[in-house]
């Protein structure tokens, strides 16, 4: 898909058929708004949706470290064996949100992988001037943009470089998950906020030219004129909230 608009879906479009629009495809990047509980229930639709074809080869998360994954666990794991195997940090990731979608794809015996960064690494790709050619001067620009308007544009200009650097190390790592992870005739699909799930600054930057990559941002309201994805699956809108109070007051 892609270059050209997006398409739009709207929200009562059922998610097994949605998916059935994008296929065949190695891999789906499904881009989230983190506190929209209906973009929740359209990951755990779309995990069903794949699993019910037999086309899921695996499910990557951001919500989770690169290494962590639950290959080894048997398809009657507990919930808690799998946070264990997940190294799961409930304060920064709800099991509430993630555990229903997780829980779909290890019943039905496909992996779950940690595909993010892990935090142990973040100081390293801080200083990691290499990572800067990882993406066009423009799309370096506009990851720059990304991150100061991510931080409610309090950080020093000096800390724009480093930010942009983890980002793409992020970007990077969950690309490196989801190669690992892929099967000739499956789909590996990726959860991941929508930032990452762009074709222009995103993971899809770093995976392999061969690969059929379909990007998708879930979208609370709005117009659904967001650019880089393959279609934008429009969600009921959320109640306005301002996410930066809590940092101007910091």
């Amino acid at each position: 898909m892609l270059p050209g608009a997006p398409s739009t879906v709207a929200a009562d479009v059922p998610v097994a058929r949605r998916i059935d629009a994008l296929m065949p495809a190695d891999v789906i990047l499904l881009g989230e708004q983190h506190d929209a509980a209906d973009h929740h229930r359209i990951e755990r639709e779309a995990v069903e949706a794949l699993v019910t074809q037999g086309k899921l080869a695996a499910l990557a998360i951001e919500m989770a470290e690169e290494g962590s994954g639950t290959a080894k666990l048997p398809a009657g794991a507990t919930e808690a064996q799998v946070q264990d195997a997940l190294k799961w940090n409930d304060k920064a990731w709800g099991w509430d949100d993630y555990g229903p979608a997780i829980m779909v794809a290890v019943r039905a015996g496909v992996p779950v992988v940690g595909a993010n960064l892990p935090l142990a690494r973040i100081k390293d790709a801080m200083a990691d001037v290499s990572l800067d050619a990882q993406l066009s001067d423009s799309g370096r620009e506009t990851q720059q943009a990304a991150v100061r308007a991510g931080h409610c544009d309090l950080l020093p200009e000096s800390q724009i470089g480093p930010m942009t650097r983890v980002q793409i190390a992020r970007d990077r790592a969950m690309a490196q998950a989801i190669v690992k992870a892929r099967q000739p005739g499956k789909t590996v699909l990726l959860i991941s906020g929508a930032g990452h799930a762009t074709k222009t600054i995103g993971v899809a930057q770093h995976l392999p030219t061969d690969l059929s990559i379909r990007s998708i941002q879930l979208q609370a309201g709005g117009a659904g004129k967001a650019k880089g994805y393959d279609a934008i699956w429009m969600t009921p809108a959320l109640p306005d909230k301002d996410y930066c109070a809590s940092l101007r007051k910091g």
